[in-house]
């Protein structure tokens, strides 16, 4: 099989060059040309303009033999996570040869991405790297070999120019800009069959997809800081910057809360999808582990690696240690002792809220306003929220966890000798 991955929204005369050259490698090998095209989220987290059908129907008439839907990936997860993913799928469905493109030779992408695969590390790929999502699909190829004993083979391709790079977001902006009608410069860079499918579903009033956005608001105006932190993707100072900035009515509100979180593009994005779908921390870090389970995921990114790090970080950073010195130890290397997995927090209780605690009742954590550890408890009788009693190590451990956005934690009560408290799990 001759695989091509691609979001394809729109299908342009560069995504028509890769097909090309796949029917080329397939006239000598009578394989199939495959496109395993992203479905409900785009693989920058985003809605797509046109419709799974419709950019399947453009694939195929530009030349595939088929067409697999990729889904339930972009709205959970990173591209460190969901390229191995993809790939893994691919190998295992037989995918010999892969088609794609890029700017620079394939020496210099395969002379970046053996150090990301000597390192089984697929995140953090400097943006000032060319292609660097090219890079990122080598490197991966090369660590599933581990695994398959087998990788595919690389055909990059130039990526096709006109007048610059020819960019699926132009595209998009400029039929949009032109009130829906498809310019004539922006049909210059489409194959007919595209030109007329996208003009199908403009009539139909399929394009542009679009957010749930009743859903989202809904969501951000009303989730507790628990609440919020619950959804994957989110961390503390997004839930404060969110919850600043109420009440929302559009996606343009949204972004500027998270962006005044320190999110960026794709990250907001991905939060902004997690909320819509109301994923939770705790289905991410199940998902994460049935894919390390298969031997998928890169050592560097399983859930005890981000477990062990923040416990890493933690403990040199109580040792005086800077934080950014503590990662970058950790990421050469360097281990500790092995983290723990229960903590026990302490409680500020008013003697008539103590009258209401009973073992086992479950705990809700967040950062409060003061960014402060805290906890909230419902008995039968009333709510109580209280800041959390922890050494410093422990207060430290816990917020790089909430700042790992899906590695959940939940607490329950417990009485000990010295009173109550809140028993703190990390993971499941």
């Amino acid at each position: 099989m001759i695989g091509i991955s691609a979001d394809f929204d729109p299908v342009h005369n560069g995504h028509a060059k890769l097909i090309e050259k796949g029917r080329d490698i397939a006239e000598k090998t009578g394989d199939e040309v495959v496109i395993y095209l992203n479905k409900g989220y785009s693989a920058n987290h985003a809605p797509f303009f046109a419709s799974y059908e419709a950019r399947r129907e453009m694939a195929l008439k530009a030349g595939a033999d088929r067409v697999v839907p990729i889904e339930g990936l972009h709205h959970r997860l990173t591209l460190a996570y969901t390229v191995p993913i993809r790939i893994a799928m691919m190998i295992e469905d037989g995918v010999v040869d892969y088609v794609d493109a890029a700017n620079v030779s394939t020496s210099k992408i395969q002379k970046y991405a053996a150090s990301f695969a000597k390192r089984g590390i697929f995140s953090g790929i400097p943006r000032s790297l060319p292609n660097r999502n090219v890079i990122r699909w080598f490197a991966v190829n090369d660590f599933l070999y581990k695994k398959y004993k087998r990788k595919m083979k690389f055909h990059i391709i130039p990526e096709l120019q006109m007048d610059g790079k020819i960019s699926g977001r132009e595209i998009r902006a400029k039929i949009i800009e032109n009130n829906f009608e498809i310019p004539e410069d922006v049909k210059e860079v489409l194959p007919d069959s595209t030109v007329k499918i996208l003009q199908k579903e403009i009539k139909k009033g399929n394009i542009p997809g679009k957010r749930d956005i009743g859903a989202i608001t809904k969501r951000l105006n009303k989730y507790s800081r628990a609440k919020l932190l619950n959804i994957a993707n989110i961390n503390a100072d997004a839930a404060e910057a969110i919850i600043k900035g109420r009440q929302y009515r559009n996606e343009d509100q949204i972004w500027a809360a998270l962006r005044m979180a320190g999110y960026g593009p794709v990250l907001t994005r991905l939060a902004i999808s997690s909320v819509e779908q109301d994923v939770t921390r705790e289905e991410v870090f199940d998902l994460i582990k049935h894919y390390e389970a298969e031997g998928i995921i890169p050592p560097d990114q399983t859930v005890e690696s981000v477990i062990e790090r923040a416990w890493f970080v933690s403990s040199n950073v109580e040792k005086g240690v800077k934080s950014s010195d503590a990662h970058e130890m950790f990421r050469k290397g360097k281990r500790g002792v092995k983290p723990q997995y229960t903590i026990d927090a302490g409680l500020h209780l008013r003697s008539f809220e103590v009258e209401d605690l009973k073992e086992g009742i479950e705990a809700s954590l967040f950062v409060d306003k003061r960014e402060k550890l805290a906890c909230q408890i419902r008995t039968e009788n009333r709510k109580i929220k209280s800041p959390l009693k922890l050494p410093a190590q422990s207060a430290t451990y816990l917020r790089l966890l909430i700042d790992s956005h899906f590695i959940p934690l939940s607490a329950k009560l417990v009485h000990k000798k010295e009173g109550w408290r809140v028993r703190i799990f990390i993971g499941k």
